[in-house]
């Protein structure tokens, strides 16, 4: 019988959530992404520092120690981008500074600087998306990058609002949060577990699915930050699902079939009600989900914390040599 991980690849485009290369050569995966987090995990494992070292020997030492950084954080992503695509046959998801997370024309900038250093290495655009916070002044960068054919993945996904002002966006796909949808609700619940039946993450990549597939969107959902497997087999059928090598490695272990739970043509018959939203409705929308709200802005400061950490480690090998 097939594992529960070959019995969910029929369903959805499965996609490695890390940086580490060795898992994304054992499990094999369609397309990978990687954040400020899974990079730094990754520079910090001594079997990428030759690696590392490439990216140090290549920065110009008479900048300022803001444009080293900058030259260290871009170099670090394409560099571990690159390679994880010569591992597998599909995308890297490269993430812009979290810094601009509220600067469009800046975000737009940097996408366009990442898809240079990308093609300057031989890589293809159509195999890169840029993930961009999704914010209003996200989206919009995102839109525009879109028209000029550099495929995006807005990030830190949380409310419905954000979902919608994708979708009318044009945007490649979205990676909605489904653990840290998760953790909010059990916080405010004082921790206790919330039934499967009951998850507000899977509920939420749900009503997005279906929404997208009734108006006949075409950018794409993935599932991402899971927090159990249940997680994931609950929302087979999603148009992807970015999993981490841990859950990948549980779903590998465990024999069993996987029914579809999600499909274009169930939602096709849905009776969910378009919505229409210019930046005052998509804030206020936005802002009255406290949820998406708080979790929005955590995110942006935890992976802007991380690439700091990445820029003072990285550094510090350098001085250290």
């Amino acid at each position: 019988m097939a594992s529960q991980l070959e019995s969910l690849q029929r369903w959805s485009v499965i996609v490695a959530d890390t940086g580490d290369l060795a898992a994304i050569e054992r499990f094999r995966p369609q397309d990978a992404t990687t954040n400020p987090s899974l990079i730094l995990a990754s520079a910090r494992d001594p079997r990428y520092r030759p690696l590392v070292d490439a990216v140090l020997a290549r920065i110009d030492g008479k900048s300022d120690r803001s444009e080293r950084a900058d030259q260290l954080i871009d170099g670090l992503f394409v560099a571990f981008g690159r390679r994880i695509l010569e591992l597998i046959p599909g995308r890297v998801s490269t993430e812009v500074d979290a810094r601009l997370s509220f600067q469009q024309e800046a975000t737009e900038s940097k996408a366009r600087r990442l898809i240079e250093l990308y093609e300057q290495a031989g890589v293809s655009r159509e195999r890169v998306l840029i993930k961009i916070a999704s914010t209003w002044e996200g989206i919009r960068a995102a839109e525009r990058l879109e028209r000029e054919g550099i495929h995006c993945n807005l990030t830190l996904l949380f409310s419905f609002a954000q979902a919608v002002a994708c979708a009318d966006a044009g945007v490649t796909l979205i990676s909605p949060f489904v653990g840290r949808i998760y953790d909010w609700y059990r916080a405010a619940k004082g921790g206790a577990e919330i039934s499967r039946e009951e998850d507000p993450g899977v509920a939420s990549v749900e009503r997005i699915h279906q929404y997208y597939k009734q108006f006949g969107y075409p950018t794409q959902v993935m599932g991402a930050s899971f927090r159990k497997t249940t997680q994931i087999l609950d929302l087979a059928g999603c148009d992807l699902l970015t999993i981490s090598p841990e859950l990948l490695g549980a779903l590998e272990s465990v024999e069993g079939e996987v029914p579809k739970r999600l499909g274009a043509d169930a939602a096709a018959g849905g009776s969910i009600s378009r919505i229409t939203l210019d930046e005052a409705g998509f804030r206020w929308s936005h802002n009255e989900d406290a949820m998406a709200t708080e979790k929005l802005a955590d995110g942006i400061r935890r992976f802007n914390a991380d690439s700091q950490k990445l820029v003072d480690f990285a550094f510090g090998m350098a001085g250290a040599r």
